[in-house]
């Protein structure tokens, strides 16, 4: 059974590449005349903690520092959750225009991670419209914390991500986005959870002025883990557009920015007031020259 989901990643992402490279072939046989496409649907590449059908230009070089703090209602003593602290360091590239690589490293549970990110589809008005933009996302997750007197398989720490990103701008001012999709646990608590959790997300940017925007997004999970007790991902937040990058604050009940994490592991409860501050914040390096995508 791992097998196959070991098998269907590398084919995913070995075929990554080849239809990048004929759907950039097919965008250069259009004209301007033919096709407006639609931009800047959302302006980070992560509407709070997943993420938006945005990629990095080609040859584009992101650092991005993700932090979540603990609860805000451990009160005074843990100074509302700023005495705890979670953070995930990270470099995402763009490989070419529709195809982005990243890898990270997060101190929840040590881990590390990687992802692919394919833009298929372009939103786009004209003779060759297209109602939304469309992203296949793939990733892995690796537990790496020491486990005292146990013997873990390598295997059984690795978690994997697939989604499908699904996202509209209406108007100049409002953007929706869903995602269906799945995580692959190769190991799961209890022989009754089930090793693959399904699930549906859904996020939104509503502008509010030139340079703020209202973010939000929840995850709804249809199968979540029985032998543990998690919650739902719920995010809201505050895109700020400071010199063309995006510094985005947000609260919110994970403290794991990756998929795996904040999908099957989020033990705090937002609507019981179990909430975390949190920031993403990023630096991009253009390599090459640089496309409005």
């Amino acid at each position: 059974m791992k097998s196959k989901y070991v098998f269907f990643a590398l084919l995913l992402f070995s075929s990554f590449p080849v239809f990048a490279q004929d759907d950039l072939l097919d965008l250069l046989d259009e004209t301007d005349e033919s096709v407006n496409y639609v931009i800047a649907t959302f302006k980070g590449t992560r509407i709070i903690n997943g993420h938006s059908t945005k990629l990095r230009n080609k040859k584009a070089l992101e650092f991005l520092i993700s932090h979540r703090f603990g609860r805000i209602n451990n009160g005074i003593y843990e100074f509302f959750g700023l005495d705890e602290a979670n953070i995930r360091l990270a470099l995402e590239y763009g490989i070419t225009d529709v195809l982005n690589i990243g890898v990270g490293r997060s101190s929840f549970n040590k881990t590390y991670d990687g992802f692919v990110k394919w833009k298929f589809l372009r939103q786009k008005t004209g003779e060759q419209r297209s109602p939304v933009s469309m992203v296949l996302f793939s990733s892995y997750a690796i537990n790496s914390v020491r486990s005292e007197g146990q013997n873990i398989n390598f295997a059984d720490r690795i978690g994997y991500t697939f989604q499908l990103l699904i996202a509209r701008k209406f108007n100049s001012n409002f953007s929706f986005q869903l995602i269906p999709g799945m995580v692959h646990l190769n190991a799961v608590p209890s022989a009754e959870d089930d090793n693959d959790i399904y699930y549906l997300g859904g996020g939104l940017r509503y502008k509010l002025t030139r340079s703020l925007a209202l973010t939000m997004e929840y995850y709804h999970r249809f199968n979540p883990l029985t032998s543990t007790e998690t919650f739902d991902l719920i995010g809201i937040g505050i895109d700020i557009e400071t010199g063309g990058h995006v510094f985005q604050l947000m609260f919110t009940n994970t403290n794991a920015p990756f998929e795996k994490g904040f999908i099957t592991e989020t033990v705090d409860d937002f609507l019981d007031g179990d909430i975390r501050f949190g920031f993403n914040i990023s630096r991009t390096f253009q390599l090459g020259q640089k496309r409005n995508w």
